[in-house]
């Protein structure tokens, strides 16, 4: 299954947005951590990868203005913590 499918098959979760096909990865991380259940999060990882999913993440906590919720945020630094493999300098 390709991302721009996923994104298709999940409309319920990017309602606002008019043009499906125009999304970024940033985006629909955003939206299914925050949004999803947990088999749109397992799905999106296997689709995506969890190191990319991870690496997209820690880029968008890192901004000023964060759109994560509190609890997702602190439930996802720990899982990729865990689960997601790091470069080692």
């Amino acid at each position: 299954m390709s991302l721009k499918t996923f994104v298709k098959n999940r409309s319920h979760l990017f309602w606002y947005i008019g043009d499906l096909n125009q999304v970024s990865d940033d985006f629909v991380l955003e939206q299914v951590l925050n949004f999803g259940d947990f088999k749109d999060v397992k799905l999106l990882f296997k689709i995506m990868g969890i190191n990319k999913a991870s690496t997209i993440f820690n880029k968008q906590i890192r901004k000023k203005r964060c759109n994560y919720r509190p609890e997702v945020k602190n439930y996802f630094k720990l899982y990729f913590k865990e689960y997601a493999q790091r470069d080692i300098k």
